[in-house]
């Protein structure tokens, strides 16, 4: 198998993977939601932000630098692989082992603190994971990170039916969440060790000249984990678990959604930079433009058609118990729709290789979002949140359009914004005519939503908004033709 058929066949195992896992996910948050309540899953959001905190920091820039020492011309993959499994061990233990004791100190109840005691654990070994997926990377072998991202979705699904039915609570669900992460850690270690013998590695010299490499990325991490869990974080501290639990339903809805433009930006990555560093300007921008095109088709109808259906959606994935979640999620979707776009244009500053240029707008955003949620939460509770998250979203939004228009030239072209507003409106009209009992029940929603999105392409491609060859012109790498507009 050449090497572009092995890339796309990555790449279709890895879309795969991540559908199933996504699916499996919102599965288990819908029983986990409905069996906790808002307070009971407030407490597991709490438990789960507080311990991944902690994981972010210890990750130290590591996942990027792994696959950044592979890529090396004649690099002694043995070497790196087993002083960076080492390293991991060191900071996994040393800065996730602190949650638990941190914890005790603040004022949550004590199903919390063990919650977080118990969850600490699966919190460690995705992060020794993240060697061993740089080296499946690197070989073009993505087959066994799926097949344990799959594997952990699905045991973690049973630990909570199992929790639900013998009433064993959060504390049982945080428990399956460990095994779960315990199994894919074995799956992916068992495979390594077939293609080379892992061993841990102390070379403490070695260690260094990683960590020169990686501390400006731990940088970036650790603001960037200011402006993405400090909603939460303080939520969780100022205000009730309950509110906590609204906000998390509605955040994780959004975090699935959130998934789809990493995806989009993943497959687009590759083109992106083999048509910058090779320098075809003119395909470059073409690419990144409709590309672009693409992400407003998506994100119109998403923010506009959720003010309307927000409600339902939040009654289907977490239960009516949770309505007051359905104007959180429409606050959120503005923040979906930003994160499309800054996913984009984040994976267009690494292809042009500024990666170091935004890091100040990381500082900036993190600082500033900080500032924004004091602020709010205390006076607007999960609404001062989720309109801090917009405001985060939008930062890091202009900041990445600001450097790829500084440094590759770029100007995005707006031109189909009308022709997909139009559509949107014929959408909203659409919505507007049905009647709103039509939405209560789930059955309605759904059908609503399918309704609506074939309303708006249809309405696009009347308008002559969206061309059958637009996506196929992106993705294919040896078509240089002009592409449609």
């Amino acid at each position: 198998m050449n090497i572009s058929a092995k890339i796309a066949h990555n790449t279709i195992i890895q879309v795969a993977g991540k559908i199933i896992a996504s699916i499996l996910s919102l599965i288990a948050l819908m029983l986990m939601t409905r069996y906790l309540g808002p307070a009971g899953f407030g407490e597991y959001t709490t438990a789960f932000t507080f311990v991944s905190i902690f994981a972010i920091c210890a990750d130290f820039g590591l996942t990027l630098v792994t696959s950044r020492l592979l890529s090396v011309p004649g690099a002694d993959e043995k070497k790196i692989i087993n002083n960076l499994f080492g390293l991991r061990i060191v900071l996994a233990l040393g800065l996730v082992g602190l949650a638990p004791f941190f914890v005790f100190a603040l004022p949550y109840s004590r199903t919390i603190q063990l919650a977080v005691l118990i969850g600490s654990i699966a919190f460690v070994f995705p992060l020794l994971n993240q060697v061993f997926v740089g080296y499946f990377q690197k070989n073009l072998n993505l087959f066994y990170v799926a097949l344990a991202e799959v594997l952990n979705r699905v045991v973690f699904l049973i630990a909570v039916i199992i929790s639900i039915r013998s009433n064993f609570g959060l504390i049982g669900m945080m428990t399956g969440l460990s095994v779960a992460a315990l199994l894919s850690f074995l799956v992916h270690f068992y495979f390594i060790n077939k293609k080379t013998r892992i061993q841990v590695a102390w070379d403490f010299t070695y260690w260094k000249e990683i960590l020169k490499i990686s501390w400006p990325l731990a940088i970036t991490i650790i603001f960037n984990l200011i402006y993405l869990k400090a909603d939460t974080f303080l939520l969780s501290l100022l205000k009730s678990q309950e509110e906590v639990g609204l906000y998390g339903a509605a955040y994780r809805i959004v975090e699935v959604l959130s998934s789809l433009p990493f995806i989009f930006a993943g497959l687009i990555l590759p083109i992106l930079s083999a048509a910058w560093f090779s320098s075809d300007q003119i395909r470059y921008k073409k690419v990144l433009q409709k590309s672009l095109d693409l992400t407003i088709i998506a994100i119109f109808p998403l923010i506009i058609g959720g003010q309307f259906l927000a409600n339902g959606i939040i009654s289907i994935v977490a239960g009516k118990e949770y309505a007051g979640a359905g104007v959180i999620l429409q606050i959120l979707l503005i923040a979906v729709g930003l994160i499309f776009t800054s996913c984009l244009f984040t994976h267009a500053v690494i292809a042009i290789d500024k990666q170091k240029k935004i890091i100040g707008a990381y500082i900036f955003t993190g600082v500033s979002s900080l500032a924004l949620y004091l602020l709010l939460i205390p006076r607007y509770s999960y609404y001062g949140a989720a309109i801090g998250t917009v405001y985060s979203e939008l930062a890091i939004t202009v900041a990445a359009i600001y450097i790829v228009y500084r440094y590759s030239d770029f100007q995005p072209n707006l031109k189909i914004v009308p022709k997909v507003l139009g559509s949107s409106l014929i959408m909203t009209a659409f919505l507007l005519i049905i009647p709103s009992h039509f939405r209560n029940s789930h059955l309605g929603t759904i059908t609503l939503i399918v309704a609506a999105g074939i309303v708006y392409l249809l309405s696009l491609y009347l308008i002559k908004g969206i061309n059958s060859s637009d996506l196929n012109a992106i993705l294919n790498k040896k078509n240089n033709s002009e592409l449609n507009v």
